[in-house]
């Protein structure tokens, strides 16, 4: 039996519970969301390693439409971002379908048909909300299958206990940051395989105060004003991406200078130094991952892991390590998604063979060829200085104005979805993330297209999306 519903949400992180929410909300109950795991939460309900934060500060990381005045730090652990989308979820919990993984999706010509591990549902407009931190990249190992330990991806963490362990971390990102200072004072001792160094800057973090968080309750125009103050105090750092050379000097002479006022060591120090532009990768926030990588717990390897070979692993640089756990903290897929090979459009087109040479998406939502399908957090709609939930806001806002159009069926143009990416391209051109010498997860790894980021301000981006536009659609 098919379960016909005017909207199938896929994906229960913050985007698919603010597209629900934002339904509910205004009257609208023929829709489902159906989410893969047995929880909502996403990101947040996947990473749950020692550690593991938010580096936006929450009252910006959550939704506007929903807030929350008594967010316990400036930067939220994950666990209290996890039960706020838990909340959330509260207001649409009629319409989940959790345990239900999406097999396929196919355009029959009218409505999209949605299967599922859950069963058939049959919808009009068919929304991805499935982010783009949902699968973990694991990369080729060789001898990974002798290895006589425990392996896994930092996402997959599940209140493992490492005390006493000899502990590898594979990479240097966010996760890796966050993550290795916890595992110091634990661990029998850690090595942690840096394929590149990360810029690193102070983490300005503090716990609100009692009186913090009763003046927000009592005050909501001050908690509204201090959301508005911190999003245009993070739309000054996009002059730094954009080579700016004030911002940009200042930006990299302050990751320097923390790099020297917490590693003393010169040796140790010029391993650390990065050798591209800052903001090329993703720029880090931590106060105690130098001092931990310094401490006698840790060894820096200064190069990638090569290979694997029972207990024994062996860097890029030659040198070996015995240990008993290997934790990859190498991120995601990003630039092609696995559930775009799950979506077929008009004429049988899948969306993964579309997105071959690059993910593309006009309003960094909408794909030529595969009508009423609306995909959030996808091409172009991540950012990297200011929040996410306001794209994803921003996203929300334009789905509804497309249901909204009279309309039954909508398919983005190619002019325009053309016109768009061109755009896009030539904003990138300049920017830190194609000119700043470094490999990073932002950019598509065949075409040299960047393809996960926005390239230009926060509030461009809101603008751009603030109406729908139905003249670009067929």
């Amino acid at each position: 039996m098919t379960l016909v519903v005017d909207t199938v949400i896929v994906g229960a992180g913050f985007a698919g519970i603010g597209m629900g929410m934002r339904l509910a909300r205004r009257g609208d109950e023929s829709f489902v969301v159906l989410e893969r795991a047995a929880d909502v939460g996403g990101t947040w309900r996947d990473n749950t390693y020692p550690g593991v934060a938010c580096d936006i500060p929450s009252h910006l990381y959550s939704f506007s439409f929903a807030p929350k005045h008594d967010w316990s730090r400036f930067f939220a652990p994950g666990a209290e971002i996890l039960d706020y989308l838990r909340h959330c979820a509260l207001e649409i919990a009629e319409h989940l379908r959790l345990g239900t993984e999406v097999l396929d999706a196919r355009w029959t010509g009218e409505r999209w048909h949605v299967s599922t591990t859950g069963g058939d549902f049959s919808c009009v407009t068919l929304v991805m909300a499935v982010g783009r931190l949902s699968e973990p990249r694991m990369p080729p190992t060789p001898g990974i299958d002798t290895f006589t330990g425990e392996v896994f991806h930092s996402s997959d963490w599940r209140d493992r206990d490492l005390a006493g362990k000899r502990v590898g971390v594979v990479g240097t990102g966010a996760s890796a940051v966050q993550l290795v200072p916890r595992l110091a004072a634990e661990a029998r001792g850690i090595v942690v395989f840096q394929r590149t160094a990360p810029f690193v800057l102070p983490r300005p973090d503090f716990e609100y105060s009692a009186d913090d968080i009763r003046g927000f309750a009592d005050d909501p125009a001050s908690r509204e004003s201090l959301r508005t103050d911190l999003f245009w105090g993070m739309e000054t750092g996009f002059a730094a991406r954009v080579g700016v050379p004030g911002h940009l000097d200042a930006l990299r002479r302050s990751a320097r200078d923390h790099l020297e006022a917490q590693v003393a060591d010169p040796g140790l120090r010029a391993a650390l130094t990065p050798h591209y532009e800052i903001g090329c990768k993703r720029v880090l926030l931590s106060d105690d991952y130098y001092p931990a990588l310094a401490g006698p717990a840790v060894t820096l390897e200064p190069s990638a892991l090569a290979s694997i070979d029972g207990a024994r692993v062996t860097a890029q640089g030659g040198a070996t390590h015995d240990l008993d756990v290997l934790v990859f903290a190498t991120g995601f897929l990003t630039t092609h998604p696995p559930f775009a090979a799950r979506v077929f459009g008009r004429d049988g087109a899948n969306l993964a063979d579309t997105w071959r040479d690059g993910m593309v998406a006009y309003a960094s939502t909408t794909v030529h060829g595969f009508p009423n399908l609306f995909v959030i957090d996808g091409p172009n709609a991540s950012l990297g200085h200011n929040s996410a939930i306001v794209m994803i806001e921003a996203q929300i806002g334009y789905v509804l104005g497309a249901i909204d159009d009279d309309a039954r069926v909508l398919e983005v143009s190619l002019a325009a979805q053309r016109r768009y990416t061109a755009d896009l391209d030539s904003r990138a051109a300049d920017t830190v993330w194609l000119g700043g010498g470094c490999e990073s997860w932002y950019v598509d790894a065949t075409t040299r297209r960047l393809t996960l980021l926005w390239p230009d301000l926060a509030y461009a981006f809101r603008d751009r999306l603030a109406e729908f536009d139905r003249d670009a659609y067929l």
